[in-house]
């Protein structure tokens, strides 16, 4: 098939498939059979992360030398961490979930403990172009000479802090594409950011299969979120509200994820067909972070739309201008009322609500438990 005609092809099967709205429409999917998540016995488990912001647990801050001040981090390790959060990320809350420590970022040079696994996730990173700065491509890279460098150390007699069979069967999650897909939705219609997803997908695929290619089994996938549902997106000068749905959320943005999670569900599914041995999982993650919004109160938030750390006030708080960060940015009292830390990443309160989701299983497929990865 020509170029012309697979991406007409692949924009029909979008459009035909979403609708404004459609929070099970990636669990619709049917799941391949997979080996299942396994380790040694005795062994402990190890995780390996792949990101954006989203996961950056002090990668960006120990790359740019940001000195981040409070009122980061206030929440629960009560002084900032490099995190964009006011406590723990969603990561945080999993790693938890498998009594593991929290991930060291790669970058982080004084007082990093290895010995459950690395982040290579870093703030602002994207699929595409795959050869910047941090990219997904990179950071794949950059776990090649982890491995490398603890292998040669191991051969020399000496001590790495993960073995050969800690990496064959750690986890190796992926969440990233939010920056990709919120970059093209700021520059082009609705029809051409579709068109525009099989690279950034390829990306992914890319990544697993080298990955696999490298010796790695057990993959943890994540969709983006709600894109529609940011404060950052919502505070965007809008001639009226036609674009809004009935929880007041931006329709085209949010069309857009669930397109986007539709092709990374799929091409999960794929990928777990055609890897021997291999367990992909594929999470929705804009159903967790829709719903974060859709019943705020079910879960004890006040203000799913509006900014805890930020500037403007009602009804979004958010000024593209004034971070969280600077001096004259506000702060709400309490942020376990509020879904949004700084109008793009979410509250600890919210990330802990996220988190329990992702542990039900009912938003994954295959749906395996994410503590049945590596038992001991």
């Amino acid at each position: 098939m020509s170029a012309a005609g697979a991406s007409a092809l692949w924009l029909a099967l979008v459009l035909a498939v979403v609708a404004p709205v459609v929070l099970a429409l990636t669990l619709s999917l049917p799941a391949a059979s997979a080996a299942g998540f396994s380790c040694r016995p005795g062994a402990r488990p190890v995780v390996f992360n792949f990101g954006d912001s989203n996961s950056d647990t002090g990668g960006m801050a120990a790359a740019k030398g940001w000195h981040i001040t409070p009122p980061e981090g206030r929440a629960f390790f009560h002084h900032p961490t490099g995190r964009f959060c006011d406590g723990r990320l969603i990561i945080d809350f999993l790693c938890e979930s498998l009594n593991i420590s929290y991930l060291s970022p790669y970058l982080k040079a004084v007082g990093s403990n290895y010995s459950n696994g690395v982040n290579f996730a870093i703030g602002g990173s994207t699929t595409l172009p795959r050869d910047v700065l941090f990219s997904l491509h990179i950071q794949v890279q950059e776990f090649f000479f982890f491995k490398a460098r603890s292998m040669e150390l191991i051969n020399q007699g000496q001590e790495a802090p993960i073995d050969a069979q800690g990496f064959e069967n750690a986890l190796y999650i992926i969440d990233i594409g939010q920056n990709d897909v919120n970059g093209l939705l700021s520059n082009l219609p609705y029809d051409q950011v579709v068109a525009k997803f099989p690279p950034i997908l390829a990306e992914i695929k890319d990544a697993v299969q080298m990955l696999y290619a490298n010796g790695s089994r057990n993959f943890w996938i994540h969709g983006t979120g709600a894109l529609g549902c940011l404060p950052q997106k919502l505070s965007i000068p809008r001639k009226n509200d036609s674009d809004i749905d009935q929880n007041g959320c931006l329709k085209t943005y949010n069309r857009a994820a669930v397109a986007f999670n539709a092709a990374l569900g799929s091409l999960c599914n794929d990928l777990n067909l055609q890897l021997k041995n291999a367990t992909v999982v594929y999470t929705d993650l804009f159903a967790i972070k829709y719903d974060l919004v859709a019943n705020h109160t079910k879960y004890g938030f006040d203000s799913p739309l509006m900014t805890c750390c930020g500037y403007g006030g009602p009804p979004y708080n958010y000024d593209i201008t004034r971070s969280c960060q600077s001096p004259n940015a506000t702060v709400c009292t309490d942020g376990s009322k509020f879904v949004s830390w700084d109008g793009v990443h979410l509250t600890e309160a919210a990330n802990a609500v996220a988190a329990a989701a992702i542990l039900s299983s009912a938003y994954s497929i295959p749906k395996l438990k994410f503590d049945q990865f590596c038992k001991v």
